[in-house]
């Protein structure tokens, strides 16, 4: 099944089945939405990587500059950034061999999502999830549950 022709869980699945992740989008001086997945990740048995461009820990881990610094390299990175940042960090993703791909949205708030870099990611034949959060998914508190309902029954979850 190509990546064009899976259905949106099927992706949700298919992303979280990985075992090492990026996470960007991280912030040094506050709580952030991408720190609680970071953390939610981890929690699950997740092997996340932070990326920060100039934290050197994050939530008691190291944190990478970019994506090519992580030792192993990682088999998908979620997105948690203004849209013309993810644009460069999906740049980044393509040219390493990144095949999946998470860009934060929900719809009620700020969207991490460039449809430039979605376009980019579906013609390198990359899996890219432009709806949802993780959060939705990994053991959902009730808020998550009832975002996963909403986009669900809106269709936006095809």
């Amino acid at each position: 099944m190509t990546t064009t022709t899976m259905t949106h869980r099927e992706k949700v699945q298919d992303f979280l089945a990985q075992k090492r992740i990026a996470v960007t989008g991280l912030s040094r001086s506050k709580d952030s939405g991408a720190g609680a997945i970071y953390l939610k990740l981890r929690e699950q048995g997740y092997q996340v990587f932070a990326v920060h461009p100039v934290a050197e820990s994050l939530h008691g881990d190291p944190c990478y500059a970019n994506l090519g610094a992580i030792p192993g390299g990682v088999d998908a990175v979620f997105i948690m950034n203004s849209p013309k940042v993810t644009e460069g960090i999906v740049d980044e993703a393509l040219g390493l061999g990144i095949k999946r791909v998470w860009m934060h949205n929900n719809t009620f708030m700020g969207s991490s999502v460039s449809e430039a870099a979605v376009e980019r990611c579906r013609a390198a034949n990359v899996q890219v999830i432009s709806v949802g959060c993780p959060m939705m998914f990994l053991k959902p508190d009730f808020f998550h549950n009832g975002m996963r309902w909403i986009l669900g029954a809106t269709g936006r979850m095809k």
